[in-house]
């Protein structure tokens, strides 16, 4: 136990809540010391959907988004256009792009972008299952929507190639996004203006 903590069940809380992403050690204290003012019954409460969180979701079979069933909602959903796909590179964009309300079609998470400076490589995504996808012959639309990065729009050019031979079009979200930020972070009214006046993509550089 080191000189900073009186307990070394508290330095152990801390440290585990120090491993989240963006919560420092002083973060991860204020944490620790609100859960010990609360009661009992709350903090096993927490613990318990934490521990079923990891232990019972699921990654629906369609999409790759987390899901408490095989197939999520929106895949399940018969109001939706499963004919438009929009790709994503993680689950926090799907939420993104859902609190826009301006898209209605389903999705696809890659799982991440191809990146070769930190060893992600294509077949480290989801991309083959997208290309299976569109081979059904049911998809009209994939909609890439990847952050305007380089590594973004490294895959963007990849899958374009992938999806060369499929009759299929493929559009891009519209460059109201500044070029180097993160979907998720994007404002919603910015982020839905980007869906609703998407541009073909043509594997060109912009």
């Amino acid at each position: 136990m080191s000189q900073e903590y009186p307990s070394a069940l508290f330095e152990r809380a801390v440290a585990e809540f120090s491993k989240l992403p963006g919560i420092g050690r002083k973060t991860a204290t204020r944490l620790v010391l609100h859960l010990l003012r609360q009661p009992e019954s709350e903090v096993e409460s927490f613990a318990g959907a934490i521990v079923r969180l990891k232990k019972e979701v699921k990654y629906c079979r369609h999409c790759h988004g987390i899901s408490d069933t095989e197939v999520c909602p929106i895949c399940a959903s018969p109001v939706r256009d499963h004919s438009v796909i929009c790709v994503v590179e993680n689950i926090q964009d799907i939420m993104a792009v859902e609190n826009t309300m301006q898209f209605k079609g389903v999705y696809h998470v890659l799982g991440g972008v191809i990146s070769p400076m930190d060893g992600v490589s294509p077949g480290d995504l989801q991309i083959a299952s997208l290309v299976e996808r569109v081979a059904q012959g049911d998809v009209k639309e994939v909609i890439l929507a990847l952050s305007p990065t380089m590594e973004g729009d490294t895959t963007n050019f990849y899958i374009f190639r992938k999806l060369a031979d499929y009759d299929v079009k493929l559009s891009v979200i519209a460059r109201g996004i500044s070029v180097g930020d993160e979907l998720e972070y994007t404002d919603e009214v910015t982020l839905g203006r980007s869906i609703v006046n998407r541009t073909p993509f043509t594997g060109k550089s912009f």
